[in-house]
């Protein structure tokens, strides 16, 4: 193994939820890589990483992480990772990325680490226990462990593969689930059907670990919306994962699905069609405990979130509130949540000076460029997040 590296290799994405994690790369890339909608990885090439790769990389961590203790103790900081490390970290050369990356994560003290990339349950079960022990030996105080997956992946893995994975030190597993519906399935080319997600789910369940199921509202268009919320809900009803995490479609022009979108086979969902959407896909969420989280900025209504079955009502009633405001307000509403400006939909009122800037930049679009100029203007706002 390969002794004092001053980096290691990390991906492109993790969940939003994992953005204060340690973030270290077992696998380049996602292995299927045919989904429609998916704006990542497209033309890279997947590849296995070898053990030693990843445990110089895990080691390489740990130096790192050493060495920056070090450098608290001789800036007076007795070994924490505060303002004042981080400010020398970040604006003094001589420090990479890496670095600056395992000081942040020392700073927020998560204690938790994100597997990249796509799909790493791929790997071979005895590769991956591997790399899983030798990270809980040098991080001993790492508290979770998590990693995407792929439902079509785990479902072929065995359960006893995957307890052993449990057992080695894997905690949580993400997996894109996006949608129920197996015609929808088969036309973004998901690689995968309703039933295989069910199994693979409830594997991963079975084995000990936590699961977070991504939906992705909006996938059916206007064309398959229902069928689509309805099936998804089924789905997740028959996991019960204890995430479910909402991420509603973008369509760039970089990702295959937006030539769909231009011959009209495929009709984006407008902000208010979304919301009957998730509204009657979560009237359908029975007999479950999970949690449903809307955290990415994507989302248009970040509050619709909370625990089943108990905090069922006051989602519904979000969603109710947003569809109960005037034509005006819900423009406004939306441009501020795209711009960044409004996460809730109380902040319509307790911020007058944005909302009435808001208001003026909606009434001079509308007479400038009509409906459609609006329109064009909050979709160019959200997708710039992609």
């Amino acid at each position: 193994m390969t002794a004092n590296k001053t980096s290691f290799e990390q991906g492109p994405i993790r969940p939003p939820n994992e953005a204060r994690s340690l973030l270290l790369r077992l696998t380049r890339n996602c292995p299927w890589n045919q989904c429609l909608f998916c704006p990542v990885y497209k033309n890279r090439k997947f590849s296995l990483r070898t053990v030693e790769e990843i445990k110089e990389d895990i080691q390489a961590a740990r130096d790192i992480a050493d060495d920056i203790t070090t450098l608290s103790r001789k800036l007076g900081s007795e070994g924490e990772v505060d303002d004042r490390v981080v400010s020398h970290l970040f604006n003094l050369p001589g420090y990479g990325d890496t670095h600056r990356s395992v000081a942040a994560w020392l700073y927020y003290k998560t204690d938790a680490c994100f597997l990249q990339d796509a799909d790493n349950l791929i790997m071979k079960t005895d590769d991956l226990v591997a790399v899983l022990e030798f990270l809980r030996e040098k991080f001993p105080t790492i508290s979770r462990v998590t990693t995407y997956s792929r439902s079509r992946t785990v479902a072929r893995k065995s359960l006893e593969s995957l307890r052993r994975i449990r057992q080695a030190g894997l905690d949580r597993v993400h997996i894109g689930l996006e949608t129920g519906y197996d015609p929808l399935l088969k036309l973004m080319k998901k690689g995968v059907s309703a039933a295989q997600q069910v199994d693979a789910g409830r594997k991963l369940l079975d084995a000990g670990m936590e699961l977070s199921e991504y939906v992705m509202p909006g996938l059916g268009g206007q064309e398959m919306w229902r069928e689509h919320a309805v099936a998804t809900a089924d789905v997740l009803n028959r996991i019960n994962p204890h995430f479910i995490r909402l991420r509603s479609l973008r369509v760039p022009q970089r990702v295959p699905l937006h030539s769909k979108l231009a011959d009209g086979s495929f009709t984006m969902q407008t902000d208010d069609m979304l919301a009957a959407e998730i509204k009657l896909f979560i009237e359908h969420l029975d007999g479950i405990t999970s949690t449903v989280a809307s955290d990415h900025i994507m989302n248009l209504l970040e509050e619709v979130g909370g625990k089943l079955p108990e905090d069922k009502p006051k989602m519904l009633a979000v969603i109710r509130r947003y569809q109960g405001l005037g034509d005006t307000d819900r423009l406004i509403y939306r441009a501020g949540r795209r711009g960044g400006a409004y996460r809730t939909l109380d902040d319509l009122r307790t911020d007058p000076t944005t909302y009435h800037k808001l208001k003026s930049l909606i009434v001079e679009l509308q007479e400038k460029e009509g409906t459609e100029g609006v329109e064009r203007f909050l979709a160019e706002l959200v997708d710039r997040y992609i």
